[in-house]
């Protein structure tokens, strides 16, 4: 298997300037339907609420803390390279992240952060949510998911 080189930006004082944070919650996608097949009561399912998620575009996709994948669970999909302003590290790739952000939801593959430190929220999950950042006013602003001026696209 070849490995593959995935970008993800760790916060810093610098990067932090300006910054766009939310409100995340993500669940065990498994955990979901194990419960809707009644095989597991609703309340087990692996959640977790995050406060000042710091919105990247330089990530490519949702980050989380060794101790956060473990919480939830998460299946592992490969072991990938990531590349950070600290070098190139070996890391996990995890599936099956319910993730919810401003009423909106997706599953979304996350990747395990090289070291215990904050969730990023990256560019794939912001796109595939439909949300935009907006830096000169600090936060994420929904763009709308129906009519002709929709976000998703089939081109």
């Amino acid at each position: 298997m070849v490995a593959r080189t995935i970008p993800v930006q760790l916060p810093s004082d610098e990067a932090t300037v300006g910054k766009v944070t939310t409100r995340i919650e993500i669940r065990n996608a498994d955990d979901l339907r194990r419960a809707a097949r009644g095989e597991l009561p609703p309340g087990a399912v692996r959640t977790l609420v995050l406060d000042d998620v710091l919105c990247d575009t330089g990530a490519t996709t949702l980050c989380l803390s060794p101790e956060m994948v473990q919480a939830l669970g998460l299946p592992l999909i490969e072991e990938v390279d990531v590349a950070t302003a600290a070098g190139t590290h070996r890391t996990g790739l995890f599936d099956d992240a319910k993730l919810t952000v401003m009423g909106r939801t997706r599953t979304v593959e996350c990747l395990r952060l090289p070291e215990a430190g904050h969730a990023l929220l990256g560019v794939i999950p912001l796109e595939q949510l439909g949300l935009e950042l907006d830096r000169r006013r600090q936060e994420l602003r929904l763009l709308p998911d129906h009519g002709a001026d929709t976000y998703l696209t089939i081109l």
